[in-house]
């Protein structure tokens, strides 16, 4: 048995759309220095016709050089922490033990299990971006190569990754290329391919792929947000999803309507409304089950009552009649998912009453038909397995019966679903001639138990980390906890019209 991801499979047409919106950024993507130095390892690579072997190597040991010298710097600093430093730091005694802490055949006891370390993570998004690629396993430099003068910012730091032993006197050489410290010339070409324009600050469509420009008007969209929002002291999330999720403004600002992205984000934002209640009733219903150790195993039945009876006294008709406007009188969406979940966010009915409203959402007429198109984000024309339009199906089958019994039906769902999800990924182990099951719920003796709980945290939109790739190019700021646009941010960007 071992631990499986996304148990229900409910988040799919959320991290399909958010591809496409968002190429060249990932959830674990955080600092575009790494972009940067990966690049500048692709150039030195070419240069010195390095194998995938050598390559390899020295990505390694330019990440723990790296993490070294966040860790020389004033630990006090906390808004950047590099990659792998608390592993790093039992390398740094008197000196550097580079070779050890890069260790290739040892990987558990380096700084980092994965072969090619935090590359790992980096890879894709910079290949999306263009500024590294792989032929035959071995970095070199994509579209746009790494400039002359951010070559030179890391050129320390790779001649130092040839040593095995690294002395702290010798690790301060390098420290220009420690995260946080600012090199224009790094600023300035990032900027340029982040938001597809030229030296210049313009941008010539005809010049970029496509994926470039649908980053470009993320980023444009997300600017826009927080000239409307930002104000109000809420994440780049949460800045995004006032300006486009809800009201007018996605149709009536000229800069978000004349965004054909724009529609792509609304539909974005309210399906990922339905896709954490999922995963927040789910993970509360398996936090209610005991280990098979345990005493806490639960039947079916005593699942399905778990959340039945926490139901209100009602039917679903009344729930409905419960429920304030999801419309305004003029026909803009009002943020219904957002006031459920300030006032009792944490409550397994107030994720049924999210489920609800999304299958609201869901019908035809409610919302435009891009929007709807994303919203939906099938893979099939019909419904699938506990998305918006099959909750729908369950109200009309409901509507005039208890909540308790539309909750219990719910859990019956939930717990056919992981079941299909677990079996779905089922693999035979090579090591033992045996079945692997990725699932943390298991069934004996028509008994359900746990081997862990799940987690309930939403999943990843990629807009914090794009919000963060901006603020350290410079195109936002960050003043008294709210989040601004630049001067050169609305120049590059083009939302000062």
């Amino acid at each position: 048995m071992r631990a499986g991801r996304y148990p229900l499979a409910v988040e799919g047409p959320v991290m399909r759309a958010v591809d496409r919106l968002v190429p060249g950024v990932s959830t674990v993507t955080r600092y575009v220095r790494y972009h940067s130095m990966y690049a500048a390892i692709a150039a030195h690579a070419e240069q010195n016709a390095l194998d995938v072997t050598a390559c390899r190597r020295l990505v390694r040991r330019c990440e723990v050089l790296l993490a070294a010298l966040r860790r020389h710097q004033a630990e006090t600093d906390t808004a950047w922490s590099a990659h792998g430093v608390d592993r790093v730091r039992r390398f740094c005694a008197q000196e550097l033990e580079l070779a050890r802490a890069a260790d290739e055949e040892q990987l558990n006891q380096s700084y980092s299990p994965r072969r090619w370390g935090f590359w790992d993570q980096y890879g894709g998004p910079a290949m999306v971006l263009g500024m590294v690629d792989v032929r035959e396993g071995a970095l070199r430099p994509g579209r746009h190569a790494c400039p002359a003068a951010v070559q030179e910012l890391f050129a320390p730091l790779l001649s130092l990754a040839a040593r095995d032993v690294v002395s702290f006197a010798d690790l301060e050489a390098a420290e220009q290329a420690a995260l946080g410290v600012p090199c224009p010339a790094e600023r300035a070409w990032l900027t340029e391919v982040l938001t597809a324009t030229s030296a210049g600050g313009a941008h010539v469509p005809e010049d970029w792929e496509a994926s470039d420009r649908t980053r470009r008007a993320t980023l444009r969209i997300l600017a826009r947000a927080i000239d409307l929002h930002g104000h109000a002291g809420d994440g780049y999330q949460e800045t995004l999803r006032s300006a486009v999720a809800f009201g007018e403004e996605m149709t009536t600002d000229p800069v978000l309507a004349a965004i054909p992205e724009t529609a792509g984000w609304r539909g974005v934002l309210l399906r990922h409304y339905s896709i954490g209640a999922w995963r927040r009733l789910w993970a509360a219903l398996v936090s209610s089950i005991g280990s098979k150790d345990g005493e806490a195993d639960r039947s079916a039945e005593e699942l399905r009552d778990w959340l039945a009876q926490q139901a209100p006294d009602k039917d679903v008709r009344q729930i409905l009649g419960d429920l304030p406007p999801l419309k305004s009188a003029t026909g803009q969406l009002l943020p219904v998912e957002r006031r459920l979940l300030e006032q009792d966010g944490d409550v397994p009915m107030t994720q049924v009453l999210l489920l609800i409203v999304g299958a609201l959402r869901s019908r035809e007429g409610h919302l435009s038909d891009d929007v709807r198109a994303v919203f939906l984000g099938r893979q099939r024309r019909w419904a699938e397995f506990l998305d918006p339009t099959w909750v729908d199906g369950l109200l009309n089958d409901y509507v005039d019966r208890p909540v308790s019994d539309l909750a219990a039906r719910l859990v019956d769902d939930m717990l056919a679903q992981s079941r299909r999800v677990a079996l779905a990924k089922l693999r035979t182990d090579p090591a033992t001639g045996g079945l692997k099951i990725f699932s943390r719920l298991h069934l004996r003796n028509e008994r359900y138990f746990k081997t862990g709980d799940e987690g309930d945290s939403d999943i990843g939109t990629r807009i914090p980390q794009l919000g963060f790739f901006a603020q350290q190019l410079g195109l936002f700021a960050l003043q008294d906890d709210c989040h601004t646009v630049t001067a050169d941010g609305r120049r590059i960007l083009g939302t000062d019209r």
